[in-house]
C-alpha cells in the first residue's frame, strides 16, 4: 500500500530537495571552474549555472569573469558580454575587467571602464589602482595618472604600498622624475620594487649615472636586489660605460650563489645578456666575447650585443663573421642586427655584402626603416657608390638628421664637395630638420675638398651664430684643412692660436699637410717643436715632417724626424690594400 503524504508536505519536501539541489550544484561548479582550462569548457559551464539559476550567485560570476578576462585561454569579448548582464557587479569583477584590459592590445578600455566604475557609485580599492596606473603607464597618460593619485589620496589608499608603488611606476614611466622621488620618499625602504621602479625609471629616462647612484643607496639600505634589478643597474652601467660597478654587480651575482651563464633550473637568459653587454659596451670584448661563449643559450639580443660591439668598437671584420655564425645558429636578424652589420660593410668596404644586405631588407618590412635606410646610404657612400646612395636618400619618406648628414660626408669623402654643399642647401631650405655638429663636419669637410675657403668661413661662423653651436677641435680641424690645403698657412696659424683648447696631433697635421703642398718649411719647423711635445698617435705627421725636409734637402732635419719618431717608438705604418673578390658559381 503506498504511503500517502499530505500536499502540504509534499510541497516542503520539493522546495528543500530544489535548494539541495541547487546547492548540489553550486558545490559541484565551483571546484569544475577552479579547473577549467578552455573557453569551450567554461562556456558549458557557463550554460549549466544559467539553467540552474547559479549565475544569480556573485562567486562563480565573479570565476567567470575573471577566466575570460584574465587567463591566457581566456577571451576579452566574453568577458565583457557577460559583464553587461550584470546587474550589480562587485567590485572584484570590475577590478577583473580593468586588469584584463590592462594587460589588453587596447588598454585605453581600462580607463573607460575605471571611469564607469566610479560614475556607477562603487569605490574602487587598493587592487583597483595599480591596473589603472599600469595603464597610464603604458599609454605615458601623465594627466589621467595625476587624476587617479588624487582619487589615491581621498579614498586614505596613498601609504598603500600597492598603490604607492603602482603610482611611482607611472611618475618615472612619464618622465616625471621629481614626481616618482616625492613618491617614493614615503615608500618603506625594504621594498624592492621601489627601488627597482625608480632605478629603472633613471635608466628610460637616459639618467644612467644617477641610476646607479640610487642602486648605492640601495646597497646601504641592506635592500637585496632582484634580477629584474639587476638587470636595470647593468643597463646603467653599459650606458655610461661604468665597468667598475659592472663588473661589482656581476661579482655579487655570483657571491650570492647563481652564475647566469650555467644552464640550471635558474638560467636567466635576460640577466645573463645584460651582463654580456656591460662588458661588450664598456669595450671589453675579450670578457664578454668569454662569456657569449659560455652562454648554453642565447638569444637575438646577445648576438647583437656582440656583432654591435665589435662594430662599435672598430672590429669589423669579427662583426661579420660573428653575423655568418648567427645566420647558421638559425637566427633571422632584426633592425639591430643589420645596422651593426651594415655599418661593418661601410667600415671595410665590402659593396657586395652590403648589396647582399640591402637585397635581404628589401624584402622585409625594416625597410621602410629611417635608420636603416640611413645606414644604407652611409654604407653606399663610403663603398664609392654614390648613385646608389643618392637613389636610396631620395626615396627615404622621411629624413631626419643622421640620414642628411649621412649624405653629406659621404658625397664630401669622395670628393663630391659641390653636391654636398647643394644636399646641405636643401636640408636648409627644407627647414624641418636643424644640422647638428656632426653635419658641419660633412659641410667643412666639402668646402675643404673643394677649396671654397670664403664659404667654408660662412658656414663655420653660422654654426655659431644662426645655430647657436660652438665649434669643437674636430671642426677647428676643418677649418685648418681648408685654410692649409688653399694655402693661407699665416691665417691657419692664427686660428690655432685663437682656439679654446689645444691643437691635437690632427690639426698639427692638416697644418703640416699644407706645408708639405706649398714647400714652406718655416712653418713646418714650427709644427715640429709642437708635434715633439705631444703625445705619439701613429707615424703620419713624423712622415710628413721627412718629406718637406728631405724636398728642401735638409737632411740633417730629415735625420731628426727620423729619430723622434724612433725616440718615441713610433712605427711607420704599413699600407694596405683591399680586393673584393664576388664568387662565381
Amino acid at each position: 500500500m503506498p504511503l500517502w503524504i499530505p500536499s502540504w508536505q509534499l510541497i516542503s519536501l520539493v522546495l528543500l530537495t530544489n535548494r539541495e539541489i541547487m546547492k548540489m550544484h553550486y558545490n559541484s561548479v565551483l571546484p569544475l571552474l577552479e579547473k577549467c582550462r578552455t573557453m569551450c569548457e567554461l562556456k558549458q559551464l557557463h550554460g549549466l549555472m544559467i539553467t540552474t539559476s547559479i549565475i544569480r550567485y556573485i562567486i562563480p560570476l565573479s570565476r567567470i569573469i575573471d577566466f575570460c578576462a584574465n587567463s591566457e585561454a581566456g577571451d576579452l569579448n566574453y568577458a565583457k558580454s557577460v559583464f553587461h548582464q550584470i546587474d550589480r557587479p562587485s567590485v572584484y569583477i570590475w577590478n577583473s575587467m580593468i586588469k584584463g584590459y590592462s594587460n589588453s592590445d587596447n588598454p585605453e578600455e581600462a580607463l573607460i571602464m575605471y571611469r564607469k566604475m566610479q560614475q556607477r557609485g562603487y569605490v574602487p580599492d587598493h587592487f583597483t589602482f595599480p591596473f589603472v596606473l599600469k595603464v597610464c603607464s603604458v599609454v605615458t597618460d601623465h594627466s589621467y595618472g595625476k587624476y587617479v593619485h588624487g582619487r589615491i589620496v581621498k579614498t586614505g589608499f596613498e601609504m598603500n604600498v600597492y598603490a604607492s608603488s603602482g603610482l611611482l611606476h607611472m611618475y618615472v614611466s612619464c618622465a616625471d622624475m621629481e614626481a616618482g622621488l616625492k613618491v617614493f620618499d614615503v615608500i618603506p625602504k625594504w621594498n624592492v620594487v621601489a627601488w627597482t621602479s625608480l632605478i629603472a625609471g633613471y635608466v628610460n629616462n637616459d639618467q644612467a649615472s644617477e641610476a646607479i647612484r640610487v642602486f648605492m643607496d640601495m646597497e646601504l639600505w641592506h635592500v637585496e636586489p632582484n634580477e629584474i634589478t639587476m638587470v636595470n643597474v647593468l643597463v646603467a652601467c653599459a650606458r655610461s660605460r661604468d665597468i667598475d660597478t659592472g663588473r661589482w654587480v656581476h661579482n655579487h651575482i655570483q657571491q650570492i650563489g647563481y652564475d647566469p651563464f650555467q644552464l640550471n633550473s635558474n638560467y636567466n637568459v635576460i640577466l645573463a645578456t645584460a651582463i654580456l653587454d656591460m662588458y661588450a659596451k664598456c669595450g671589453s670584448l675579450n670578457t664578454a666575447r668569454d662569456l657569449f661563449n659560455k652562454m648554453p643559450q642565447r638569444n637575438l639580443v646577445a648576438w647583437n650585443s656582440m656583432i654591435g660591439a665589435y662594430n662599435q668598437y672598430g672590429r669589423a671584420e669579427e662583426a661579420l663573421c660573428l653575423f655568418f655564425h648567427m645566420r647558421i645558429a638559425g637566427f633571422d636578424p632584426d633592425r639591430a642586427t643589420f645596422l651593426s652589420v651594415i655599418g661593418a660593410c661601410a667600415h671595410l668596404g665590402t659593396l657586395s655584402l652590403g648589396q647582399s644586405l640591402h637585397a635581404y631588407v628589401s624584402k622585409t618590412n625594416i625597410d621602410k626603416d629611417i635608420a636603416i635606410g640611413t645606414a644604407l646610404v652611409d654604407m653606399y657612400a663610403k663603398t664609392g657608390d654614390a648613385k646608389s646612395a643618392q637613389q636610396i636618400f631620395s626615396n627615404l619618406k622621411e629624413k631626419d638628421v643622421m640620414a642628411w648628414t649621412s649624405m653629406i660626408i659621404g658625397l664630401a669623402m669622395h670628393g663630391h664637395g659641390e653636391q654636398a654643399l647643394s644636399t646641405f642647401k636643401r636640408m636648409q631650405d627644407d627647414g624641418t630638420v636643424i644640422p647638428d655638429r656632426i653635419t658641419y663636419i660633412g659641410v667643412l669637410w666639402a668646402c675643404s675638398h673643394v677649396g671654397l675657403v670664403e664659404e667654408g668661413q660662412r658656414h663655420f661662423n653660422s654654426m655659431r651664430n644662426v645655430y647657436g653651436l660652438a665649434p669643437t677641435i674636430e671642426h677647428y680641424g676643418c677649418m685648418v684643412d681648408l685654410l692649409s690645403r688653399a694655402g693661407h698657412l699665416s691665417e691657419a696659424e692664427r686660428l690655432m692660436e685663437r682656439m679654446p683648447i689645444q691643437p691635437n696631433i690632427s690639426i698639427w697635421g692638416a697644418l703640416l699637410n699644407g706645408c708639405e703642398i706649398y714647400e714652406n718649411v718655416d712653418v713646418a719647423d714650427r709644427v715640429r717643436n709642437h708635434i715633439a711635445e705631444l703625445e705619439p698617435h701613429g707615424s703620419g705627421v713624423y712622415v710628413l715632417l721627412s718629406n718637406i725636409y728631405a724636398r728642401a734637402y735638409r737632411w740633417q732635419e730629415v735625420k731628426m724626424a727620423r729619430e723622434l719618431m724612433k725616440r718615441k717608438r713610433v712605427a711607420k705604418t704599413l699600407g694596405r690594400s683591399s680586393v673584393e673578390m664576388k664568387m662565381l658559381s
